[in-house]
């Protein structure tokens, strides 16, 4: 697990900018721009790209080769794009910049998201990639708990602080994964056109050659999976990028402390990141989402009668141990159902979906916000989760796929 660990660096990376993005942008464009609905649209910029890129580009990484492996070469090009564009956000100069530097920025992002996901399991036995989900997720959550909590006094200090530090973080991250993770040598899934390199190892395994289709992988397991991600990520995004504003203005909280509450969320999620792991690989990935999904349903539910800080605090903080019990389940339960030949394409469907989500998420829930109030962030969020329930029972049981795949000699 000790690779895990390092390519955890990439999703600390991804989660702190993310993160800070979602937390301190809005306030960037409520200077120029007076409707919720509109700020929430301008937010779901980066899932436009997502949605058109990150499948296409999960994809093609599958067919990639190169002297630094599949998914390697888009980390090396997105990511230094990503961190000068991050840093470069702050010091906007109007609406116009703004846009255009988070478009960039986001354009950076879609590069290198999906096929640093895709590593995970290209470097893992199928029946560890659950706990090395938990793993990789640790590392992210704590990115985010440095974006909302460090990044929050950041802020507070200086605006383009936390964009700065962020670019510089994602540099250095990039410089660990490329370093330490090298695809010929610790991948678990190696293409035929690397077999001179891994002949004589005993451990490598060679994959047969074959176009993936994203028609190809849609039975029925698959697309009631994928419609739940849907539902739930509808949820999810809309509290997270909606939040700062529904604690400043629906709860009274300053702008640090609405972002800081945050913390909570993402701390919760770190600590329960590995045993949720652990529960879906003991108990099946599929109850332990179900559990989740129940679970963070009745907590968004409460957070809408929730008026004390601590109590709202509390309630964030049980959301992301149900968070946790469903996000770090679900994109190995997605990889699951398919072959091994189609973990990037797979992958890209996972983000696919959760892009769908996020572009329509925010603007949905500004535009209610804009004609109800915001008090009616959280009931529409627990009403999402509970359609991505439904989904999950209309699922049949867990697709056997054989694993087409042959180990040199054999």
């Amino acid at each position: 697990m000790k690779k895990v660990w390092l390519l955890g660096f990439g999703f600390f990376s991804i989660s702190i900018t993310w993160s800070l993005y979602n937390a301190f942008v809005p306030f960037f464009l409520e200077k120029y721009v007076h409707s919720v609905a509109l700020i929430s649209f301008m937010m779901t910029i980066d899932n436009y790209f997502a949605l058109f890129l990150q499948p296409w580009i999960g994809n093609r990484s599958d067919r990639t080769t190169s002297r630094f492996g599949r998914r390697m070469p888009y980390l090396m090009i997105g990511m230094p794009f990503a961190a000068v564009l991050t840093m470069l956000i702050p010091f906007h100069t109007g609406l116009f910049t703004l846009l255009l530097f988070m478009m960039l920025m986001n354009l950076a992002m879609s590069l290198y998201r999906s096929p640093t996901v895709a590593l995970m399991p290209d470097i893992t036995p199928e029946e560890q990639r659950t706990k090395a989900n938990g793993l990789i997720n640790f590392m992210g959550g704590f990115g985010s708990i440095l974006a909302f909590g460090v990044g929050s006094i950041l802020y507070k200090s200086n605006p383009a602080l936390p964009f700065l530090v962020a670019g510089l973080i994602t540099l250095l991250c990039l410089f660990i994964v490329s370093r330490f993770i090298k695809e010929k040598r610790d991948g678990v899934n190696i293409s035929p056109t690397l077999l001179s390199d891994t002949a004589g190892s005993p451990s490598a395994t060679i994959v047969k050659p074959s176009r993936v289709s994203f028609r190809g992988q849609l039975d029925r397991t698959t697309v009631f999976l994928l419609a739940a991600i849907f539902f739930w990520f509808v949820a999810y995004q809309g509290v997270e990028t909606l939040f700062t504003l529904y604690g400043k203005n629906h709860l009274g909280l300053s702008e640090q402390e609405a972002s800081f509450s945050l913390t909570f969320f993402s701390l919760a999620f770190v600590l329960f990141a590995i045993p949720s792991g652990w529960l879906g690989g003991r108990f099946g990935k599929k109850k332990i989402i179900i559990v989740g999904v129940c679970g963070l349903m009745t907590v968004f539910a409460l957070v809408g009668f929730a008026q004390d800080l601590l109590v709202l605090r509390a309630l964030l903080l049980t959301g992301g141990i149900f968070w946790a019990c469903i996000n770090i389940n679900s994109y190995p339960y997605v990889v699951a159902t398919g072959t091994e030949e189609s973990i990037g394409t797979r992958t890209g469907m996972y983000y696919l979906v959760s892009s769908l989500a996020a572009i329509s998420s925010p603007p949905l829930l500004g535009l209610m916000i804009d004609i109800f109030d915001y008090s009616i962030l959280f009931y529409v969020a627990a009403i999402s989760m509970a359609v991505a329930l439904l989904c999950l029972f209309l699922m049949k049981g867990r697709k056997q796929v054989p694993h087409k795949f042959h180990t040199p000699g054999a």
